[in-house]
């Protein structure tokens, strides 16, 4: 079976305004306030829990590995507990998703979202179940960009890791899809959406309902 992975945060959703909340949670706690804005922040969310704790640091000039690690387990909890409150499917993604199963292909998510948090996250928005497998950071040893996560992720969605493509919306998505030797779709609608084009994927995505003629394209 040919399958198509997905990426979850800035693919599937947008999930910037929680992790940016969380993060500003944690801030909060250090005595900065409100240090990343929910705008012009999104694209660092992207990045990961870490990397929103060291870009605010770094923004109040405060920046310290042993304080990066002390808080990341608290943004972790603090995300936990207010996972989908301004968290959005994008419009369209469970549109393509059903029209991609009834083509006949398997579908799947492969994200660097601890494994925890992604389930919790798809349990929240009703949609976990429209998945034949999830990967996240925990899963396995590695994560993304090395492609094992990935080739786990189309084999347990029951296909070949030989036949997939990946839906991304960043670098580590581009150069997971290369290890693997598959061929990458990234999102333009994203936060970091205007970098995409520069990364040459096999193809951007402007809108979830071009998918479904995208993907026969690049994988049959």
């Amino acid at each position: 079976m040919r399958t198509v992975i997905f990426d979850l945060d800035g693919t599937l959703a947008d999930t910037s305004g929680d992790l940016l909340a969380a993060a500003n949670l944690c801030f909060q706690q250090m005595g900065h306030g409100d240090v990343l804005d929910p705008f012009d922040d999104a694209a660092i969310a992207m990045r990961g829990g870490r990397m929103m704790l060291r870009h605010g640091l770094q923004r109040v000039g405060a920046f310290d590995d042993v304080l990066v690690e002390k808080f990341y387990p608290v943004l972790l909890d603090a995300y936990a507990q207010a996972i989908d409150t301004h968290t959005y499917l994008y419009p369209g993604a469970m549109e393509a998703v059903q029209e991609l199963k009834a083509l006949g292909y398997g579908v799947g998510i492969c994200t660097n979202k601890p494994e925890g948090l992604a389930d919790l996250l798809l349990g929240r928005l009703g949609i976990r179940a429209e998945f034949a497998s999830m990967v996240g950071a925990g899963t396995l040893p590695a994560n993304k960009p090395d492609p094992e996560p990935l080739r786990a992720a189309a084999r347990l969605a029951g296909g070949d890791p030989a036949q997939c493509v990946l839906v991304g919306d960043s670098e580590t998505d581009r150069a997971t899809a290369r290890a693997a030797g598959v061929p990458s779709i990234l999102v333009t609608f994203g936060p970091s959406g205007h970098e995409m084009a520069a990364l040459e994927p096999e193809a951007l995505l402007d809108e979830f309902g071009d998918l479904a003629r995208v993907v026969p394209r690049l994988i049959g």
